[in-house]
C-alpha cells in the first residue's frame, strides 16, 4: 500500500522526516523516498528497498539534505515524491490510495492539452503525477487537491511540500488516516527555547507510531476530505472535514502498526478484542495459542487471555536478515522467503495440539506450507482460527493485496472449485449459518490441511473496533460500499 510523511520545523527537520519516514515502512516494500525545501529549492532522493531496508539506503543522503521542511513517502506503487513545476509553483508530491479511473482521468487530461503522462511497468500511468496534473488545474492548492478528490473514483491521501508549507488532504472519504503532532523545536538556539511562547516542529503523519520517540505530541486526527496548511503559524484549516468517514477497518486487522492509532483507537487493543472475540465463539481446548508471527501475534494473545489458554510460540521469525515475505514480485520465492525465516520449535509442537491466530488468508499458499511443515514436525492437530471473515471481494480502494484477481482469493477459489462459480451471486457465501458459507469454509480447510478452521463474524470484528459499521470500509468482506 505505502505510508507519507511530513515536517515543518524551525530548526533541521531532516533527521526527523527520516525516522519519520522509516516508521512506514511496514506499509510497502518497492520505494522510498525523501524531499526537502531548502533555501536553493527542493532536494530529492528515491531508492529501491526492495533489496535493503530504508534505513541502510538512505543513510548516506542525510549529511546532503538540509531544510526546514520536507516530505516522505514509501510506496508500493510509483517513484515518489515527485517534483512538479505548474503556474502554482514550485512543490513535491506524495500520495497513497487507489486511483480505479486512471485511463479515464488521463483522456479527458489529453482533451485540455496535456501532451504525456510517465507509464511505469505495465503500460500503468503514475497515478501521483495524475493527481498533480488534476491540482495543477486549479487556481491555487485549495482549490486543486479538491478538484482532485472529487475526481479521483478510488483513495487519494497526499501531501505536498510548498513554499507556504506543507498542505495535507486526507482522501475524502477517510479510507487513509492522516494525523497531526506537534512538540517544542529543541534545535533552536538556548535563549530561544525558553521562551514563553517558544517555536514547535509540526508533523504529518499516516501512522501515530511515528510520534512517541520522535517527541511529537498527538494534537488530532484529519477528518475525511479535510485539507491543512502546516506552516509555522500551526496548523490551519483550509477545508473542513466530511461527514461521511470510511476508514478502512484493514489498518486494525493487519496494516497497522500495533502502537498507531486511528480514529482516537488503538490497534493493537483492537487485536486483542478480535482475539478475544474468536475465543468466545469457540469450543476447541488446545494445548498452545499461538499467532502467526508477527501479523497474528496480538490476536493469538488476546484469545488466550480469553480462553485461558497457554501462549507459546512453536515457531519464531528470524528478522536479522530476512525480509518481508511478500516484497519479492515472484509468488514462488515470496514462498521460499517465508519458509526460510520461520525457524520451528520442535519441543513445542511434537504430539501437541495447537491453535494459532491469524489476520486473514488471503491466497493460503504461505499457510499451507507452514501447517505442512508442523504436521511433520509431530503436530497432533493444527487449529486456524482468522480474526476476519473470508475475503470475497478484491479492494478496490487500497492495493492491500498482490491478487491480479479475485480469484486469487482462497475464498473465491473454494467458491469455484466446490461450487463451479467464477461469477457467484456473494451475497449467498456472506451468512455464517448458510450451507454454502459452509461449504467454501471447509474446502478452505481441506485445502490448507488444518483441523479445524474458523473466521471472525463481522459483527464481532465491527465491535472490537469500536466504530458504527457505517464509518468504517468492510468491502472486501461484505461488499458494502458508500456511492460517492
Amino acid at each position: 500500500m505505502g505510508g507519507i510523511y511530513g515536517v515543518y520545523s524551525h530548526g533541521d527537520c531532516v533527521k526527523d522526516l527520516f525516522y519519520g519516514t522509516d516508521y512506514h515502512s511496514h506499509m510497502g516494500t518497492i520505494r522510498g523516498g525523501l524531499a526537502v525545501l531548502d533555501g536553493s529549492g527542493i532536494k530529492r532522493f528515491i531508492h529501491d528497498i526492495t533489496t535493503g531496508p530504508f534505513r541502510s539506503k538512505f543513510q548516506d543522503d542525510l549529511l546532503k539534505l538540509h531544510g526546514k521542511r520536507g516530505i516522505g513517502a514509501i510506496s508500493d506503487t510509483d517513484n515518489q515524491p515527485l517534483i512538479i513545476r505548474s503556474h502554482l509553483g514550485t512543490y513535491a508530491i506524495v500520495t497513497v490510495g487507489k486511483i480505479n479511473n486512471l485511463d479515464e482521468l488521463a483522456e479527458n487530461a489529453f482533451r485540455k492539452g496535456t501532451s504525456h503522462f510517465l507509464e511505469m511497468s505495465g503500460g500503468v500511468i503514475n497515478q501521483t503525477e495524475m493527481v498533480a496534473t488534476l491540482i495543477n488545474n486549479g487556481e491555487n492548492f485549495v482549490e486543486g487537491i479538491k478538484r482532485a478528490q472529487d475526481l479521483i473514483k478510488g483513495s487519494c491521501s497526499l501531501l505536498l511540500l510548498t513554499e507556504k508549507g506543507i498542505y495535507a488532504a486526507r482522501d475524502k472519504l477517510g479510507r487513509t488516516p492522516l494525523a497531526l503532532g506537534e512538540k517544542v523545536d529543541t534545535q533552536l538556539p538556548p535563549d530561544q527555547q525558553t521562551l514563553v511562547d517558544p517555536p514547535y516542529s509540526r508533523a504529518v503523519t499516516m501512522e501515530t507510531n511515528t510520534f512517541p520517540n520522535l517527541g511529537y505530541r498527538f494534537v488530532r486526527q484529519l477528518g475525511p476530505g479535510e485539507i491543512v496548511l502546516i506552516n509555522s503559524n500551526g496548523f490551519e484549516q483550509c477545508s473542513p472535514p466530511n461527514k461521511r468517514n470510511q476508514i478502512c477497518a484493514f489498518f486494525w486487522v493487519y496494516y497497522g502498526y500495533p502502537p498507531s492509532s486511528y480514529e482516537g483507537i488503538n490497534v493493537e487493543e483492537v487485536r486483542y478484542r478480535c482475539g478475544a472475540a474468536l475465543a468466545k465463539n469457540d469450543d476447541v481446548k488446545p494445548d498452545i495459542v499461538a499467532g502467526i508471527p508477527d501479523s497474528g501475534t496480538a490476536h493469538g494473545i488476546g484469545y488466550a487471555n480469553e480462553s485461558k489458554c497457554f501462549y507459546g510460540r512453536p515457531f519464531v521469525k528470524y528478522t536479522p536478515t530476512w525480509p518481508r515475505s511478500f516484497m519479492p514480485q515472484d509468488q514462488t520465492i515470496r514462498d521460499e522467503v517465508a519458509r526460510m525465516k520461520l525457524i520451528p520449535i520442535k519441543e513445542l509442537i511434537d504430539g501437541k495440539s495447537l491453535l494459532f491466530c491469524e489476520d486473514s488468508i488471503v491466497r493460503g499458499t504461505q499457510l499451507k506450507d507452514t501447517v505442512k511443515g508442523l504436521f511433520e514436525r509431530g503436530a497432533k492437530e493444527v487449529h486456524m482460527r482468522v480474526a476476519c471473515p473470508p475475503l470475497l471481494f478484491g479492494c478496490k480502494f487500497l492495493n492491500f493485496s498482490r491478487s491480479r484477481s479475485d480469484l486469487d482469493l482462497a475464498g473465491r477459489r473454494a467458491i469455484k472449485d466446490v461450487f463451479g462459480e467464477t461469477h457467484p451471486v456473494l451475497d449467498e457465501y456472506l451468512d455464517q449459518n448458510s450451507h454454502k458459507f459452509k461449504k467454501m469454509v471447509e474446502k478452505i480447510r481441506k485445502e490448507l490441511n488444518f483441523t479445524t478452521l474458523n473466521y471472525q463474524k463481522l459483527e464481532d470484528l465491527v465491535a472490537a473496533i469500536g466504530l458504527p459499521k457505517d464509518q468504517i470500509c468492510t468491502y472486501c468482506w461484505d461488499g458494502a460500499e458508500y456511492d460517492d
